[in-house]
């Protein structure tokens, strides 16, 4: 099993019978025995519908941050309404595994298709904001930089900001 039938079994289980699956035993090893920060990306009809992760690992292992976060995605993203049962048949799932970020010294180090990248204040109120690598309408470090603060609700001019980067691999 991958990860993103497992993120689409639990939104199912979840939005049809109110329960959180188990772990089940029948995934790679990786899966369960190491952690990782993990976003899960729902689309339906190609249009976003949820997308809600952890860039640091919170769980016990990648299976159950995927189970956490595929339900968090589903149900508490605050830009859609809460899936509804009859819209399942219609969703697509990515599941994005995200290595621990790297602090960066300077912007040149990024490259939005190749780096997701974190923006976070340095000084109350904290603030922070996230982006995947490789979003569509992002060709350049500026937008990427642009969006991720505009997300954040941060003003890089009047606020000082720490970015970090990050890969991803990704499972459709």
């Amino acid at each position: 099993m991958g990860l993103a039938l497992l993120a689409k079994l639990a939104i199912e289980n979840y939005i049809e019978k109110e329960k959180i699956i188990s772990t089940p035993d029948n995934l790679p090893k990786k899966f369960l025995n190491k952690k990782s920060g993990v976003f899960i990306t729902i689309k339906k009809n190609g249009n976003l519908k949820g997308c809600i992760g952890t860039y640091l690992p919170t769980k016990k292992n990648i299976a159950e941050e995927t189970i956490q976060n595929a339900i968090v995605a589903a149900t508490k993203d605050y830009r859609f309404e809460p899936i509804r049962k009859e819209e399942l048949p219609e969703l697509s799932y990515i599941v994005y595994i995200l290595e621990k970020p790297k602090l960066i010294k300077n912007i040149k180090e990024l490259n939005p298709k190749i780096f997701g990248v974190i923006v976070k204040t340095n000084n109350p109120p904290l603030k922070s904001g996230l982006l995947l690598p490789g979003l569509k309408g992002i060709d350049t470090i500026e937008k990427q930089l642009s969006d991720v603060c505009q997300k954040a609700g941060i003003n890089p001019v009047k606020e000082e900001i720490i970015i970090y980067k990050f890969i991803v691999k990704k499972f459709c």
